[in-house]
């Protein structure tokens, strides 16, 4: 297969791919997700096959418009209306009972479905020209998420049909995530659009045990991304916790030549071995938006280990912890 690279005037070319039963990864403000027809269960079944992924692993359908989400849930209640009134369009996705028009491809069996409307001007105009998508990241799973098209291209070339090179994703993880299926609800996934704000919006959410914590022996993911392992990169990741003096010294007594750092700006002047700066230690959005080429960065250049320091867990920092210990396999040193 050849993957055709697109530029974002040639969207209906992708419209019509998508029409057809094919795979196109499309920008979105998060990440690059890899689109398919979501009532189409041989397309989808084709993202988890591209992918790597395994079918366990519930996936994300795409809509241009609220209207939409009739075809794809069975209720819409009155906590998912705020919610959309208020963050739609947008990184929010609604866990809400599925209609029978959703395949069991795109629900993992599930009785569920997962629904965001993206801001991504280009993804809504890809949607509005074939239909909604059940999209995950646009990567080879388990590897870091991809926020470039370029980044896609290293993954998935000659495995997807078409690649829309939309420029660098603005948000840089992916999007938050709550279910409605459940009193009170909960957040499953945090992303751009923070805990803070859903309990200022609805009330009560409730943060659910596997966002700081592996899922339990047998457990079910009721979400994308809440597997043990996930976002990785090939050098093996380890988070530090504690101080900045504890956190320099411990990395700087590790100079081999094959180890990295993921560090924060006011680090840089102190450290003594090959560095990928992640911003300001509390700008949480621009550590969002660098964390994932970060550690595709780090593996491009060949490191084996990559040290980092654990991101504080206040608004946005809670969706940037959420991805380094996942990233990380849960492996954090206390200093």
């Amino acid at each position: 297969m050849k993957t055709l690279m697109l530029s974002v005037d040639e969207i209906e070319t992708a419209a019509r791919i998508i029409r057809e039963g094919g795979l196109v990864a499309m920008p979105t403000e998060t990440v690059y997700g890899l689109a398919a027809d979501a009532y189409n269960g041989k397309a989808v079944a084709n993202i988890f096959r591209a992918k790597g992924r395994p079918m366990d692993n519930p996936l994300i359908v795409h809509i241009s418009e609220l209207e939409q989400i009739y075809g794809l849930v069975r209720e819409f209640p009155d906590k998912a209306r705020r919610l959309a009134d208020r963050f739609w369009p947008g990184p929010l996705t609604m866990i809400l009972p599925k209609s029978d028009k959703i395949p069991d491809e795109v629900s993992a069996g599930l009785d569920t479905v997962a629904v965001r409307c993206p801001s991504d001007p280009n993804a809504r105009k890809l949607i509005s020209l074939s239909c909604p998508l059940a999209a995950p990241s646009a990567n080879l799973s388990g590897s870091p998420s991809p926020t470039s098209a370029q980044h896609v291209l290293n993954d998935m070339d000659g495995r997807i049909d078409a690649i829309i090179d939309g420029g660098e994703c603005d948000v840089g993880v992916e999007s938050t995530v709550i279910t409605l299926a459940t009193d009170p609800p909960r957040l499953l996934r945090p992303g751009g659009i923070t805990l803070e704000q859903l309990r200022e919006a609805i009330g009560e959410v409730i943060l659910d045990d596997a966002v700081l914590n592996p899922l339990k022996n047998g457990e079910k993911a009721a979400s994308p991304g809440m597997k043990y392992k996930h976002y990785a990169p090939k050098a093996e990741l380890t988070l530090l916790r504690g101080s900045e003096e504890s956190f320099l010294r411990y990395v700087n007594s590790r100079k081999d030549g094959k180890t990295a750092v993921l560090c924060y700006d006011e680090e840089i002047d102190d450290l003594r071995l090959p560095f990928i700066p992640l911003g300001r230690a509390k700008d949480y959005h621009v550590q969002a938006s660098r964390l994932f080429s970060a550690l595709r960065e780090a593996d491009d250049k060949g490191f084996e280990r990559v040290f980092a320091h654990c991101p504080g867990t206040e608004g946005v920092g809670l969706a940037v912890y959420n991805r380094m210990i996942r990233a990380a396999g849960f492996k954090i040193v206390e200093l």
